[in-house]
C-alpha cells in the first residue's frame, strides 16, 4: 500500500485496563508502536506457518529494540487447529524458554492465532501481558478487539476460553496486501454486521464503498476498520464480559457457528459462515415482524457483493433442520436450552431474544434453498 495512512487511535475504555487500537501503515517498523509497553527481558511472537514467513522477522526486529530475547512460535494454519494441541505448543515454548510472568506475548496473525495467544496469555502463570498484531481484516475489525480468547471443541466453537484484554492492538494496513481475496471477503462480513446493529449511516457507506474495499484502497479500509473498532469499543466499554449489550456483536454468529461446526471447522471460513448467518438472522427478524423484506434483500445483496455465500449448506441430508437446531443449542447465548438470536429490531438496532423453533426451521429451509 503506497498511500501513507495513520488514523487516530481508538481507545477501549476499561478503566485502569484501557488500551489503544492503532490503525495505520508501517506500524511493524515503527518503534513508537512499542511505546508504553511494560519492560521485560523477553517477548514471544506467536504466529502460524503462513503469516510468519511474511511478517515475523520484521516484527521480531522491532521487538528486539526493546526486548533482549525474542522468540517465535509457529502454529499450523487454520480453524481446524484452534485446539488443545496448538495451545500446548505455545505453553511448551514458554516453558522451554523459561519465560516469566513479565514475558510479553505477541499474537501475529488472524483470529485463530489471536484467540489462542490471548488464551495462552490468560493461563500462563495465571496471566502474562500480550499484544495483538492482527493481519487479517476480520481480526482487525473484530476478533483482536475486546479480549475474547478461546479454543474450539468438536461440539462447539469458542466454548473453552477466557475474557483477557490485550495491552494494545496494532492494525497495520500493510499486512492486508498479502491477504487472499477469500480472506478479505470473510473480513467484510464482520464489517457489514456493524451497520444493522448500530449505525445505518455506516451501512450506507459500506454499500457505496464496497468496490473500494474489495480493491483494498487504503483510505477505505482505514475508515472501515476505524468505524468498526469504534462501535465495538463503545459496546465493550459498557459490557466487557457479555452480560447483556455485548451479545449484539454476535449478529449472524448463532447460525454461522452452527454452519462451521456442522461442516467441520475450516470448510467455510468464519467470515463466510457469518456472512450467510447475517442473512439468515435478518430473515428470522422479518418473520418476527421486526424488519421488512426490503431490508433483508438489501442486506443479502450487500453480503453477495462482498463475495460471501448467501445460500446455507445442508448439514444433514436426513434431518437438516434438527441438525442446525442441535448445534445452535450449544451456543454461549443459549439459556436453559433455548436458542437466543441477535435480531434486527428495526435497521440500526439489535435485540437478543428467542424465537419459535417452527420459524427458525422455516428460515433454515428457505436459506438452504436460496
Amino acid at each position: 500500500m503506497d498511500t501513507p495512512v495513520i488514523e487516530a487511535p481508538v481507545t477501549i475504555d476499561l478503566g485502569d485496563r484501557r488500551y489503544e487500537i492503532r490503525i495505520g501503515t508501517g506500524l511493524l517498523d515503527d518503534p513508537r508502536s512499542l511505546e508504553g509497553l511494560p519492560a521485560a527481558s523477553s517477548a514471544v511472537v506467536v504466529s502460524n506457518v503462513t503469516v510468519a514467513p511474511l511478517y515475523a522477522q520484521r516484527l521480531m526486529g522491532l521487538l528486539s529494540t526493546r526486548y533482549r530475547q525474542v522468540h517465535l512460535v509457529e502454529l499450523p494454519d487454520g480453524e481446524a487447529h484452534k485446539d488443545w494441541a496448538s495451545l500446548n505448543r505455545i505453553f511448551d515454548a514458554l516453558l522451554a524458554h523459561a519465560c516469566d510472568r513479565k514475558t510479553l506475548l505477541v499474537a501475529l496473525g488472524g483470529g485463530v492465532v489471536g484467540d489462542m495467544t490471548g488464551f495462552a496469555a490468560a493461563c500462563y502463570m495465571r496471566g502474562v501481558p500480550f499484544v495483538q498484531v492482527p493481519t487479517t481484516l476480520l481480526a482487525q475489525v473484530d476478533s483482536s478487539v475486546g479480549g475474547k480468547t478461546a479454543i474450539n471443541h468438536p461440539l462447539g466453537k469458542n466454548m473453552i476460553g477466557a475474557f483477557y484484554q490485550p495491552l494494545r492492538v496494532l492494525c497495520d494496513l500493510d499486512t492486508l496486501a498479502t491477504l487472499p481475496q477469500r480472506e478479505l471477503s470473510a473480513g467484510l462480513a464482520e464489517v457489514i454486521k456493524y451497520g444493522p446493529i448500530a449505525d445505518m449511516a455506516f451501512f450506507d457507506w459500506i454499500e457505496a464503498n464496497m468496490d473500494a474495499l474489495r480493491q483494498r484502497e487504503p483510505l477505505a479500509l482505514a475508515h472501515a476498520i476505524r468505524r468498526s473498532c469504534e462501535i465495538k469499543a463503545e459496546v465493550v466499554g459498557q459490557d466487557e464480559k457479555e452480560s447483556g449489550l455485548r451479545a449484539i456483536l454476535n449478529f449472524g454468529h448463532t447460525f454461522g457457528h452452527a454452519i462451521e461446526a456442522g461442516m467441520g471447522y475450516g470448510q467455510w471460513l468464519h467470515g463466510e459462515a457469518v456472512g450467510c448467518g447475517l442473512v439468515m438472522a435478518a430473515r428470522l427478524s422479518q418473520r418476527l415482524g421486526l424488519v421488512d423484506a426490503a431490508f433483508v434483500e438489501r442486506l443479502r445483496r450487500l453480503v453477495l457483493r462482498a463475495g460471501l455465500p448467501v445460500q446455507a449448506p445442508v448439514l444433514d441430508a436426513k434431518d437438516n433442520v434438527a441438525r442446525y437446531l442441535t448445534l445452535m443449542r450449544v451456543d454461549k447465548k443459549a439459556e436453559a436450552g433455548e436458542i437466543r438470536f441477535v435480531l434486527i429490531d428495526g435497521p440500526g438496532r439489535a435485540v437478543v431474544r428467542g424465537a419459535p423453533d417452527a420459524l427458525v426451521a422455516e428460515v433454515i429451509a428457505d436459506s438452504c434453498r436460496a
